[in-house]
């Protein structure tokens, strides 16, 4: 997912922003993610909207609410996206639960992510032990990345395990609560110091909490970059076309 991929300028660490399909109009996806990479997103996780979402905030939540009353489906999430490469150059990863990835058919979800240009998955859901016996395989098969969650509760042991499992980059959750969370970055810098210090296979990037260019460049001190969620959906749900929010947005972020 990295391979030739310069981290920014200076050297900054990789931004990874989230935000939600279908969200804040139906057809708003492919403009936000045309927004996101030209205002210096490195990488774009895309969240397929769920009614029972296990790690999202309240915020990330009324946006997947927002997008299923407005219509999205993985069906018309893959129509949007039938051509967003001829757009949309850097990594896009799918951001989902199993649920409505089983009822689609979860071989015809990772085949036709691929066929769309779509870089890897994040399914917080989908256990290490199914993985491995049987989900795994199908993913490698249609040569998706997929990334494997770790929290400070995560013993070494098992960071280690998802770690090799992991492609792309490993997700590292600053805290064990939900999106969106305020948690001082400062608390968490301990726990990324010891990631940092395993010399894992990924690079690491941190998720939860990051909200601003303070919590963005303090959790890069210890980690390859971050990912912000909460903060971006928060302001495209203010009034103004998506291109300004975004720009206003990252610009607060880079700086």
């Amino acid at each position: 997912m990295f391979q030739n991929k310069p981290l920014g300028p200076g050297g900054r660490g990789i931004l990874n922003v989230y935000c939600t399909a279908g969200y804040p109009q139906l057809n708003s996806t492919l403009e936000v993610l045309k927004a996101l990479e030209d205002n210096g997103a490195d990488i774009i996780e895309l969240g397929m909207p769920y009614s029972d979402p296990l790690a999202d905030g309240p915020v990330i939540q009324e946006s997947s609410t927002i997008a299923l009353a407005n219509g999205m489906t993985i069906k018309k999430l893959f129509e949007q996206l039938k051509n967003f490469r001829k757009e949309i150059s850097v990594p896009v990863l799918l951001m989902g639960y199993m649920n409505p990835i089983l009822q689609y058919g979860f071989e015809k979800f990772c085949a036709d992510a691929a066929a769309v240009g779509i870089d890897g998955l994040i399914l917080p859901d989908l256990p290490e032990y199914e993985f491995e016996t049987e989900y795994g395989a199908i993913i490698k098969k249609h040569g998706l990345d997929f990334i494997f969650l770790v929290t400070p509760e995560t013993s070494e042991a098992r960071i280690r395990k998802l770690d090799e499992l992991s492609t792309g980059f490993l997700y590292a959750v600053s805290s064990s609560s939900t999106t969106g969370s305020n948690k001082n970055m400062t608390d968490v810098k301990a726990y990324l110091q010891k990631l940092k210090a395993m010399g894992l296979k990924n690079p690491v990037l941190v998720g939860f909490g990051i909200k601003d260019k303070a919590s963005f460049e303090t959790a890069c001190e210890n980690a390859s970059g971050a990912i912000i969620g909460t903060a971006y959906i928060k302001a495209l749900a203010q009034a103004g076309n998506v291109p300004d929010i975004t720009h206003k947005f990252l610009e607060t972020i880079k700086g």
